[in-house]
């Protein structure tokens, strides 16, 4: 039930964020949720890979709720980024107001 709540916050929040912007509101929204659903899927492959290439000796006893909350954590800071990356991006776009170049107004 919190992993259905989560990504709908983060629906929402790439929903809000496009709308904002201009820019296409559901596309954004499902992007937004499939980055943090993939992260979700991915993280503990993520996490024994790096165990691995530290040293660790092939067995890693982490307890489940551990890896999923590390997954939790991991695919919020991965939808975070993009949503700052996306945010960033788009205002930094110039637009010119309706019925204006920008050449128009100097730029």
């Amino acid at each position: 039930m919190l992993g259905l709540l989560i990504i709908y916050w983060v629906g929402k929040w790439y929903f809000t964020l496009a709308e904002k912007h201009n820019k296409s509101k559901w596309l954004y929204a499902v992007l937004g949720a499939l980055v943090y659903v993939t992260i979700l899927i991915t993280s503990p492959f993520l996490v024994v890979l790096i165990a691995f290439l530290v040293g660790a000796d092939g067995t890693l006893e982490l307890p489940q709720i551990t890896l999923s909350l590390m997954g939790i954590l991991i695919g919020l800071i991965a939808t975070w980024a993009l949503r700052a990356i996306l945010k960033r991006q788009w205002e930094n776009t110039l637009e010119a107001p309706e019925g204006e170049l920008l050449d128009d107004r100097g730029i």
